[in-house]
């Protein structure tokens, strides 16, 4: 039986206890395990084949919430307005009815004859209309045998409502020039001159308020994610029977050639035909820098041509695109959950009841304590109102999704959020060496040369002749000659399997490959050039022979160089104190030059890719907990047996699947930021949780022992959350070090 996933998307829930509701009923279907994010109002479900997705929905309704599949339409801020509208008028209403209410209340010098009388028509609106949210949420799950936040809100305002109802009507309180003195601390009179008026309209506009910039909070937070989505362009001019046609860019297919003029966004990932450009990814990758781009380079989509018209061939569309991708990491990212918020999930799920019996506890105590209905009553409104655990559930998700939004604008994709736990216990940090440290890409470093030859001559001629050549060796000698000027046309071309090449350049017949081919045309290398060959070989680098017109010429030293930012990278990796380790396929002699220049003082070098998943489980035996840096196919076993795998975008799709976390630009400063930004989204995650049950600890024995009016317990209620996702929100500042 195989198993299918679906995300849904989730209405009506209020607190972190509804998502704890909708994500038990839906575990408790045959085969089904479901995750559901209170700050994301989505829940990631997998399910068996005897299962549809009208079961889970219809599963989600029983339980008294919606549930829809996704569409395909992608939110935008445009959507805000229509979004906030409803809680926005509530919460202006609210506020302009409650202001006088609570002046009456609070201020004896403006309690004018039948004040009273005043206070509650103004109050009535109040507690109906601009409450109506949480009666009507109090209601769905009574009626599903379920509490939730809304129940305790609901209690308490129809509590104080109905209390000054009765003390109105059939008490004293509604008799014209009738006083009440505000006092912080519940006063201890007989309660039939009481009303609580101000409790009912203040508790409903603190926690109406609490809801508004809590869901324009949430807004903000998931804001990366959908500038990410909306980054690609909208059209595209696609080349059809040699002509250009307009069309929207989700209509291109693999194979389409199409067009992108200087200043247009790139429609999707492909391959140049034609043209050449420098390509902005800073929207992507973070990185500032434009890359010179030609025939036969990769492009990614959503990126900016700065430069020059090209003619690009679709080769990745719609969901396979680099930036879809990277939006499905992100948003995976955000609907997971650490094992810190299950825990506070699991506190959420339980602390409504708890709440309530605890409300009824105190109420008891007071009236068997032999104090007026009224200190009893006021305590036990003020325990429902301050133990609302909404703070609880937005502790996690708001700075997972602040943490990751920041990240895919940096360049950096967080797998999960397990994966914030293993970068704060990782203390060693293993790298790949080519491609990662190093460019990937062979360079030339050295020319050396027979006695009399010059330098600008030599590059010249054997530029010309590796031109025409594919090997690797000889396309980095190509691009170093290129970079010094034009180069001469070649004749006769010839590939001397295994030896190197040979042609007629400006009149000389022209020799570049192993010494061996010059050997066979009696040019033979002088004893000091054969030498410095020698060495150049025994550090780890390539040689290849230069000679033309019977002579022997040259040496051209070739070698993997090392990335200009990876000296930075590795110091920047030890000051976050992690030990730095080597590991490479490549022999003692190139491992050792290579660390030796950025600062590694252990190698492992010589380790097929089996070997290389056995070194990460060695080091890991030793009792050390080991991140993972790689980018090829080789390196993904290793990247998956790693406590923690980091891969470089510019590696193989392979590598990036294997990984928790992918840095989307080649650069390994970008491993240093992704451990950074991981720390700080782990450090803000506790300190929420930290504050959010400290503050419930702390308040629930003040409100059970009547020192805490109703009215303050609502409003303390109501910063918790704003303070939570404020909190998380400051992660949209972190800078990267590069």
């Amino acid at each position: 039986m195989s198993n299918q996933s679906v995300e849904l998307i989730i209405g009506g829930m209020t607190c972190a206890s509804c998502a704890a509701r909708v994500e038990k009923k839906l575990n408790r279907m045959d085969g089904v395990t479901a995750t559901v994010n209170y700050a994301t109002e989505k829940a990631k479900v997998t399910y068996p084949d005897g299962v549809s997705t009208d079961d889970l929905v219809a599963t989600v309704e029983k339980t008294g919430y919606t549930a829809a599949l996704p569409t395909p339409a992608v939110s935008t801020e445009a959507d805000e307005p229509d979004e906030l509208k409803p809680p926005r008028e509530r919460l202006i209403a609210s506020i302009v009815l409650t202001i006088p209410v609570v002046a009456f209340g609070m201020i004896p010098a403006l309690q004018f004859e039948s004040w009273q009388w005043a206070s509650l028509t103004l109050a009535f609106p109040v507690v109906t209309w601009a409450a109506w949210p949480f009666h009507k949420a109090a209601w769905t799950n009574l009626r599903h045998a379920a509490t939730t936040m809304d129940t305790l809100i609901s209690l308490g305002v129809v509590s104080s409502f109905l209390w000054s109802l009765y003390a109105l009507f059939l008490g004293s309180a509604g008799e014209p020039g009738m006083k009440m003195p505000f006092t912080l601390i519940p006063s201890r009179g007989s309660g039939a001159e009481e009303i609580y008026l101000e409790v009912a309209t203040a508790v409903t506009t603190f926690i109406l308020a609490g809801r508004y910039f809590e869901a324009r909070a949430k807004r903000r937070s998931g804001a990366a994610l959908r500038a990410l989505l909306e980054l690609g362009a909208k059209d595209v001019a696609v080349l059809r029977n040699g002509a250009e046609t307009r069309i929207p860019a989700d209509q291109l297919v693999v194979g389409d050639e199409f067009v992108v003029r200087p200043g247009e966004k790139i429609a999707t990932d492909g391959v140049i035909v034609t043209g050449s450009s420098a390509v902005d990814a800073s929207m992507l990758t973070g990185e500032s820098v434009p890359v010179e781009v030609g025939a036969g380079d990769a492009v990614v989509g959503a990126t900016v041509n700065a430069g020059g018209r090209l003619v690009v061939r679709a080769t990745r569309v719609g969901a396979d695109t680099q930036l879809a991708q990277m939006a499905r990491l992100v948003e995976d990212a955000q609907n997971g959950k650490a094992e810190v918020q299950r825990l506070a999930d699991k506190v959420s799920g339980i602390f409504v009841p708890i709440v309530i019996g605890l409300a009824l506890a105190t109420l008891g105590f007071w009236l068997g304590n032999g104090s007026p209905a009224e200190v009893a009553f006021t305590a036990a409104v003020a325990v429902l109102i301050i133990a609302c655990p909404c703070a609880l559930g937005l502790a996690t998700p708001t700075a997972l999704m602040v943490g990751t939004g920041r990240g895919a604008q940096l360049g950096i994709l967080i797998k999960g959020p397990e994966v914030l736990e293993s970068t704060r216990r990782v203390d060693t940090v293993v790298l790949d060496k080519t491609g990662t440290v190093t460019t990937g890409r062979m360079e030339l470093v050295d020319v050396l040369l027979a006695p009399g030859q010059d330098r600008a001559e030599v590059l010249r001629l054997a530029g010309a002749l590796e031109h025409s050549s594919e090997h690797p060796i000889a396309q980095a000698v190509a691009r170093a000659a290129s970079a010094a000027g034009k180069l001469p046309e070649v004749e006769d071309f010839g590939n001397v399997e295994g030896l190197g090449v040979q042609g007629i350049v400006d009149g000389h017949a022209v020799l570049v490959g192993r010494t061996r081919l010059l050997e066979e045309w009696s040019q033979h290398l002088p004893s000091e050039l054969a030498h410095a060959k020698e060495h150049a070989e025994a550090e780890g680098s390539t040689a290849v022979a230069v000679g033309w017109d019977g002579v022997a010429r040259a040496v051209l030293v070739v070698a993997d160089t090392v990335k200009p930012t990876s000296v930075q990278a590795i110091r920047e990796l030890r000051e976050l104190g992690l030990r730095p380790v080597l590991l490479t396929g490549d022999n003692e002699a190139v491992a050792s030059k290579v660390a030796g220049e950025v600062g590694i003082d252990e190698v492992i070098a010589e380790v097929l890719p089996a070997g290389k998943v056995d070194a990460i489980k060695k080091l890991q035996d030793e009792g050390r907990v080991v991140a993972m840096i790689g980018d090829g196919v080789n390196d993904a076993a290793a990247l998956a047996q790693a406590d923690l795998g980091l891969s470089m975008g510019t590696g193989t799709d392979v590598a990036i699947e294997a990984s928790d976390l992918t840095l989307v630009r080649g650069d390994l400063r970008a491993a240093v930021d992704a451990i950074r930004l991981s720390r700080s989204t782990l450090r803000t995650i506790k300190g929420n949780l930290f504050w959010a049950f400290a503050y419930n600890v702390l308040a629930l024995p003040l409100a059970a022992a009547g020192l805490l009016n109703p009215m303050l317990a609502g409003a303390a209620m109501a910063f918790s959350s704003v303070f939570v996702v404020s909190n998380s929100l400051r992660l949209r500042r972190f800078r990267s070090l590069t």
